[in-house]
């Protein structure tokens, strides 16, 4: 089996300059979170928007044609969106099934164990599953209205203390409509 290396395009490397400028070890090693760090948070969007917000300034500044921009935005900004993404265009469906794998184990015998090895050797977990769910904490702590009616919310609703998850049903029979 090759080794596993990181693309080394020009733009691939200006990409990982973004992201060791502005992340940790924890970014550089599962990559699919520019929207936590300080440099790309907002104060109201979804982490998923302000990655993909920075995705596309990051494109738009080296002259990325407007399609893949967009393919792009929408590959980013669906990421965690369990259930849709995967009947995007297939970069969109394979960011969604990477972070899928990485973060959660889905599909996890599709990949042999010895490239998972390599992989993990190149890009250490160091006990990514607590660090991780911290990271997203931190991400969207100022904003956890953002994660209402994703999985963002499940993070909220474990780590954020008061955090008491909104309820659709409740949002309905209590909305301004007078039926």
């Amino acid at each position: 089996m090759k080794e596993a290396r990181f693309p080394d395009s020009k733009l691939a490397v200006e990409a990982a300059e973004l992201l060791r400028e502005h992340g940790d070890d924890l970014m550089w090693n599962h990559s699919n979170d520019i929207g936590l760090p300080p440099a790309f948070r907002s104060d109201d969007k979804r982490f998923e928007v302000d990655g993909a917000n920075a995705a596309r300034d990051f494109l738009t500044s080296r002259g990325v044609p407007e399609e893949y921009i967009r393919l792009v935005w929408d590959a980013v900004a669906l990421h965690t969106t369990i259930g849709i993404v995967e009947y995007k265009e297939a970069e969109a469906a394979l960011m969604n099934f990477g972070v899928g794998y990485d973060v959660v184990g889905k599909n996890f015998d599709l990949i042999s164990a010895e490239a998972r090895e390599q992989v993990v050797k190149a890009f250490p977990r160091d006990s990514f599953k607590h660090k991780i769910l911290h990271a997203f904490l931190e991400g969207f702590k100022h904003k956890p209205e953002t994660t209402y009616g994703t999985i963002n919310a499940d993070v909220c609703e474990m780590l954020l203390p008061g955090y008491k998850r909104p309820n659709f049903c409740h949002s309905v029979l209590h909305s301004r409509w007078d039926d």
